[in-house]
């Protein structure tokens, strides 16, 4: 069935997180409505809100990190590419900023 894509242990990582966040937020919401509030972003927003927009910069963030991963390597002189776990934690950390501070 997911034959089609590469699976490999960060993908894998990402997207439990990722399923894991989900279903935290939504126990989270039945427990507690949200309300919307102002922070960084240029708008009022809920939990969801921060949350979609996090997930997306952190998409952005590693889809980046993997198409530059070569220009990167010859860059910094480096022997092969930057790990994508480095992406991960990079991505993981602007999550947590958006939706602590969003």
């Amino acid at each position: 069935m997911f034959e089609w894509m590469a699976w490999t242990t960060p993908v894998a990582v990402f997207f439990t997180c990722i399923a894991l966040m989900l279903i935290a937020m939504t126990v989270w919401e039945i427990r507690s409505p949200t309300v919307e509030r102002k922070g960084f972003l240029p708008m009022a927003t809920t939990r969801g809100d921060r949350l979609f927009i996090g997930l997306l910069t952190a998409a952005y963030i590693n889809l980046a990190w993997v198409g530059l991963g070569e220009k990167m390597a010859q860059w910094f002189s480096l022997e092969a590419e930057p790990s994508v776990w480095i992406s991960f934690v990079l991505s993981m950390l602007v999550l947590a900023l958006v939706l602590r501070k969003g």
